[in-house]
């Protein structure tokens, strides 16, 4: 999952931005608001961490922007704010203007963490923590993915990937969908680094007995095995 981090606070964004990819994420960082709205136009994100008090553009403004722009990526990302402004009025605004959760600083990186996935979990079919999908089983709070009860040593890139697929299942992604929301805006388009992934992971989890769990759509892209 990709996530934009909106915070001029420098060492804050850091933070912010270290955690979340400790959690796996692809994590890009904007440190004002033309900056932000540059981004979002360019990049398909999942969740933008958003302060408010930005230096040139108001973080309500990105709100709004966020939930009624016009564009070529997929459904409008979940806005998570992260905000000074703690008064009962100031959280209204923003959930009014369309954020989807509050988080008042300072705030611990372990429950902005929570919230992230809380917020994911909206989009995937289950409920909790866990993913799964037949014998393949992903815990998000512990970092762990099993197949049949094995457990499957997979790398951050790998686990985010897994991830991605167990949220969006039933779809059918290309390279280049896979690229803009599990890499971050470092990634190199060119390179075949989303195929050699999914061939790693595919090895795991078939040495896990969890073989053929992700196919190739040819001329389209990858997708989970259908469950009998």
């Amino acid at each position: 999952m990709r996530i934009l981090v909106v915070e001029d606070e420098i060492d804050l964004a850091d933070a912010v931005a270290a955690g979340l990819r400790r959690e796996g994420y692809a994590v890009d960082v904007a440190g004002d608001g033309r900056a932000a709205l540059e981004r979002l136009y360019l990049n398909a994100y999942d969740m933008v961490c958003l302060d408010l008090n930005l230096p040139d553009v108001d973080g309500l403004a990105i709100c709004h922007h966020v939930v009624n722009a016009d564009g070529d990526h997929d459904s409008p990302p979940r806005i998570l704010v992260l905000s000074a402004r703690d008064g009962v009025e100031d959280r209204i605004a923003g959930l009014d203007h369309g954020a989807d959760d509050y988080l008042v600083k300072t705030f611990a990186l372990g429950e902005l963490a929570a919230r992230v996935r809380a917020l994911m979990r909206r989009d995937a079919s289950g409920t909790g923590a866990v993913l799964r999908w037949g014998e393949i089983e992903l815990d998000a709070a512990r970092h762990e993915v099993t197949a049949e009860g094995r457990p499957v040593e997979v790398t951050p890139k790998e686990f985010a990937l897994l991830r991605f697929f167990l949220i969006h299942r039933d779809e059918v992604h290309s390279a280049e969908r896979l690229l803009e929301h599990v890499w971050d805006e470092h990634a190199d388009p060119f390179t075949n680094t989303v195929r050699v992934t999914i061939s790693n992971l595919r090895r795991k989890l078939a040495a896990a007995g969890a073989p053929q769990a992700v196919e190739t759509i040819t001329g389209r892209g990858y997708r989970l095995a259908p469950r009998s």
